[in-house]
């Protein structure tokens, strides 16, 4: 399946089964929004991950942004403690990760804590954990403050948002302990 084909699946099970944190979600991005991040950022965006954000821009609306945290988003989804970023938020972690040398640790070039070409998409609050997508080559890894970043954890978003279609299967079905649907919502317990 495509990122797009992924991602409307995931969009399906969540207007279904919890259509309150559906309704909740805002619209896409546009070109021109994309065109002015990778121009700050000073990096091309990949494919596919241009492609899930012109389908939804998951940023918060300004009046909800909350500046003493690192990111924001939807909180609860698609996981408890952890949420997909919209380009705004994306921005602000990028610049926060990015060096001038082009790695962390900069002595570290074959096993670095991040690359300026990974482009987080989903990250706590705090930015200490998350997923990123390598532009290189669209596969998507996961970092965690402290520990070694993983890299081809996904072969590609697609690959990933179906896992997360997945969770949601299998959270309908009775299947999953810590989260379920209530009153249009995923819970997490």
């Amino acid at each position: 399946m495509s990122v797009a084909e992924s991602w409307s699946c995931v969009m399906s099970l969540l207007r279904e089964h919890a259509p309150v944190d559906h309704a909740d979600l805002p619209g896409p991005a546009t070109e021109q929004m994309l065109a002015a991040a990778e121009e700050r950022m000073g990096i091309s965006l990949h494919g596919d991950l241009r492609t899930w954000l012109l389908r939804n821009n998951l940023d918060l609306p300004e009046e909800d942004f909350d500046d003493d945290v690192m990111c924001c988003g939807f909180d609860g989804f698609p996981d408890e403690g952890s949420f997909f970023l919209g380009i705004r938020a994306m921005e602000r972690l990028y610049a926060n990760r990015s060096t001038s040398c082009g790695f962390d640790p900069p002595d570290q070039p074959d096993y670095p804590f991040w690359r300026n070409e990974w482009i987080p998409f989903l990250s706590d609050q705090d930015g200490w954990r998350g997923k990123f997508i390598d532009v290189r080559d669209g596969r998507v890894g996961s970092w965690f403050v402290g520990e070694i970043t993983v890299t081809g954890e996904y072969e590609s978003m697609a690959q990933y948002f179906d896992s997360v279609a997945e969770t949601l299967t299998k959270i309908a079905g009775g299947s999953f302990p810590v989260c379920r649907f209530t009153e249009g919502r995923l819970v997490w317990s």
